[in-house]
């Protein structure tokens, strides 16, 4: 059974940095697909970045180039390093996770989710 948790969310100010990071369990080590989404209020879901087993990275277009998402096998860890950060990232951040099956990560669909935690960007 697959089990994530969230954490490190917070406020901070438009063009900083922050990480938040997603403690995984049960997932099976050779064969997944991890992805951050994001709901922003009065807005779909949608995701944010994904990794696989293989190390493929994918990327939403709003995040690209100031996002990096990764993945500490040793720890568990699942983290998502957000850089140049904008008043429209403000959102409640969810970390997923699903076995690898077949086709990218980005079309997977997702069974198991953590909680959620806040990011607000605001001056």
């Amino acid at each position: 059974q697959i089990q994530l948790s969230e954490s490190g969310g917070g406020s901070v100010q438009p063009g900083g940095s922050l990480t938040i990071s997603c403690a995984v369990s049960g997932y099976p080590k050779h064969m997944y697909c991890m992805g951050w989404f994001r709901q922003a209020p009065d807005k779909e879901r949608e995701g944010v970045a994904y990794i696989d087993d293989y190390g493929t990275l994918n990327y939403a277009d709003s995040v690209k180039g100031r996002f990096t998402i990764s993945l500490d096998t040793a720890k568990n860890t699942l983290s998502l390093q957000m850089n140049s950060l904008k008043p429209e990232d403000t959102a409640i951040y969810y970390c997923a996770a699903e076995p690898r099956v077949r086709g990218a990560c980005y079309a997977a669909v997702y069974n198991n989710w953590g909680q959620g935690t806040r990011v607000t960007v605001s001056s």
